[in-house]
């Protein structure tokens, strides 16, 4: 045998045979000694002295809704300084001895240990090579206390799919490190920092254990003891997220924005599909895309990404934008019940509607239309007039402002007539889960806001404070006038966020019935495999939770959904053409609504199949142009990967399978985020 060969296999076996701590598939297979007493420990300490080394628990696994392995931790060598009684330790030789092999300066390191001589443990080290191990091992008489430890990294196999979602974890900040060791927690033991890590970290973390170290009166590791007690790995978290149609959603949307004529104007865009029956989520992109690899330890080479907008910003949870007349289904739903439409109206579109001094237009010159019709091509006119209504501003037409009740003046009709209209419009798309929080099971939701003019600045409106005021007094100072509320009627006055949206689109789909949106599917006990099958049982499986049962008559919802179905095949419909030739039938909404600078929010809300409902999108994409132009392909192209992978609709040669897509390690999306544009 070559000399340096040998040499280094007996190297490495000595670092194998002397690594104290385990991870904890490597336990699980080679079985461990459970001390459950400390009358053999004492006996073992005759001239040498005990050690217990905290031993952390690995994390437990997260998969997707087939059983795709998403998040799972990889074992990694980490080199600690563990503080033995009644032997010396000289920092000072230590930390020069070992400055030049990880390449750190001496009195850097010399500093540290100063810091964490208090702690029983500290880490030094993570993730070093196996050479650097061979020295620690070889120059332990040296190193009295300098341990190597077979820990773990947590790794996300699948790269930037779903890694807002998943979140990533890091270590314990000097904020949050009285509060986590109240809890139980070693200093140097990862946590959960966003997304489902952050979510489930009481789940994911499981229990730490102890290593029981017989040491020489030199500092010299002897023998291992055992484990008193044992660790116990976290819990494997089963996801709603359907992992192959995240990975088709993720490049479909980066090829969209590449090809469309807006891409200089596009810095992010979300899409959220949720299951109907249970409000499961079954996809979440939210562009530009994050690898959670990336965190803690390659930060530096990802810095300069890391700094642009949206980037660590998960918009489908966390980015309110203005709807456009997605809103329009709630607003038709609120008009109808409080009587200021009825399911026989005629309106006559005459392209421009007055309000006071002031002209506003619609997009085009509707005609003679009915509710229904009005949300199938999108009239403005009519959900101008429907706000008016709403809020007593009598007479607005094509050649007249209107004004407000006779008899009352504008300040009286400001602060009561005003404000009821404005206050059914916002309320009646609240009940929906609009500017609301959905209660989705993930960190930082940011609800959507209200909106009112003042000065001819926007400014939030505090609905709640004006619904009280109203009930308490009669009336509520504002400073908002009457194109608030056209505005408000056609979705201009408001901003949501997409999973606000896709919760709505699914309570028209449900016929009222509001479902809490979740990512969480199931909890099962840890087994160490690459994939849960069904043969898996679950500990715990996730209650689909109703939120709210808005009664609305069936025959005003039918309304609403036929006008929602026109949108997609009726050849005027707005949706039309991005859903031509769809072997499905669905219901749907276009919202383009003005972000400013001449840019537009192309927003899409849709749910199929009509008769049936099963799933309901939401896309948007700011700067991206009309909702016709990307926001409704996107939601086209998501529900046909949905069906084509249940085997509906599609002939059995467009079917698809349930495993992440074999290319999705070679695309576009899946490479260096940074490259993605």
């Amino acid at each position: 045998m070559h000399p340096e060969k040998r040499s280094h296999t007996v190297r490495v076996k000595v670092v194998y045979g002397l690594i104290f701590v385990s991870f904890t598939s490597l336990i699980l297979r080679a079985g461990y000694l459970q001390i459950a007493h400390g009358e053999y420990f004492r006996a073992q300490a005759t001239t040498t002295s005990l050690s217990q080394v905290a031993v952390l628990p690995a994390r437990g696994y997260i998969y997707d809704t087939h059983g795709n392995l998403l998040a799972y931790d990889k074992p990694s060598y980490n080199v600690y300084l563990t503080q033995i009684p009644h032997v010396t330790q000289d920092y000072q030789s230590m930390s020069k001895l070992l400055a030049p092999v990880f390449r750190v300066p001496a009195d850097q390191l010399y500093q540290q240990m100063q810091q964490d001589k208090q702690l029983a443990s500290a880490l030094l080290f993570r993730n070093v090579s196996d050479n650097q191990v061979s020295f620690v091992i070889e120059n332990q008489h040296d190193l009295p206390g300098v341990t190597v430890v077979l820990d773990s990294q947590r790794t996300y196999p699948q790269g930037d799919l779903a890694g807002k979602v998943l979140g990533f974890t890091g270590a314990i900040t000097p904020q949050t490190l009285e509060m986590y060791q109240k809890l139980g927690y070693q200093p140097n033991q990862k946590v959960g920092e966003d997304g489902i890590e952050q979510q489930y970290e009481s789940l994911l973390q499981g229990k730490i254990g102890e290593q029981v170290v017989q040491i020489s009166a030199s500092g010299m590791p002897i023998k291992q003891l055992g484990f008193d007690p044992p660790p116990t790995p976290g819990k494997y978290l089963k996801l709603t997220l359907d992992g192959h149609l995240q990975a088709f959603t993720q490049n479909f949307i980066l090829q969209q924005i590449r090809g469309s004529k807006n891409n200089s104007t596009i810095q992010n865009a979300s899409a959220v599909m949720l299951d109907v029956k249970t409000g499961g989520v079954l996809a979440m992109v939210s562009y530009p895309y994050l690898d959670p690899n990336w965190f803690p330890n390659q930060l530096g080479a990802h810095q300069k990404y890391l700094q642009k907008s949206f980037v660590q910003y998960n918009t489908a949870i966390r980015g309110p934008e203005p709807p456009g007349s997605t809103v329009k289904p709630a607003n038709l739903l609120t008009a109808l019940q409080h009587g200021v439409v009825s399911p026989y109206t005629q309106f006559i579109d005459h392209y421009v509607t007055e309000i006071g001094s002031s002209e506003i237009h619609d997009d085009g010159n509707h005609g003679i239309v009915s509710p229904s019709y009005a949300i199938t091509v999108s009239c403005d006119a009519f959900f101008y007039h429907v706000g008016l209504q709403l809020g007593r501003w009598l007479g607005s037409g094509s050649s007249n402002g209107g004004g407000q009740p006779a008899g009352m003046s504008y300040t009286s009709w400001l602060h009561t007539d005003f404000i009821r209209g404005l206050n059914a419009l916002f309320e009646g798309e609240r009940r929906f889960g609009l500017g609301a929080m959905t209660g989705i099971d993930l960190p930082h939701e940011n609800p959507g806001v209200f909106y009112v003019d003042k000065n001819f600045a926007k400014v939030p409106y505090n609905l709640d404070e004006a619904e009280q005021t109203m009930k308490k007094t009669g009336k509520y100072k504002n400073q908002g006038t009457p194109i608030d509320l056209a505005f408000a009627g056609i979705g201009q006055s408001q901003l949501f966020t997409p999973i606000e949206l896709a919760q709505y689109t699914a309570t028209i789909a449900n016929n009222g019935i509001r479902l809490q949106p979740h990512l969480l599917e199931a909890v099962y006990t840890p087994n160490m495999q690459q994939r849960l099958t069904p043969k898996d049982k679950p500990i715990q499986v996730f209650s689909t939770h109703v939120q709210d049962d808005l009664h609305i008559p069936p025959s005003y919802m039918r309304i609403v959904q036929r006008g929602m179905y026109g949108v997609i095949n009726n050849p005027m419909g707005t949706g039309y053409y991005a859903f031509q030739n769809a072997p499905y039938k669905a219901a749907g909404k276009t919202g383009t609504a003005q972000l400013g600078g001449g840019l537009d929010n192309s927003v899409f809300i849709a749910y199929a199949p009509y008769n049936n409902p099963q799933i309901a999108v939401a896309v948007m994409v700011p700067g991206g142009g009309y909702g016709s132009d990307i926001a409704a392909p996107i939601a086209r192209a998501m529900m046909d990967t949905y069906f084509k992978e249940r085997h509906q609709f599609f002939p059995a040669d467009q079917w698809e399978t349930t495993a992440i897509p074999a290319d999705w390690v070679t695309s576009a999306a899946y490479q260096m985020p940074e490259r993605s544009k």
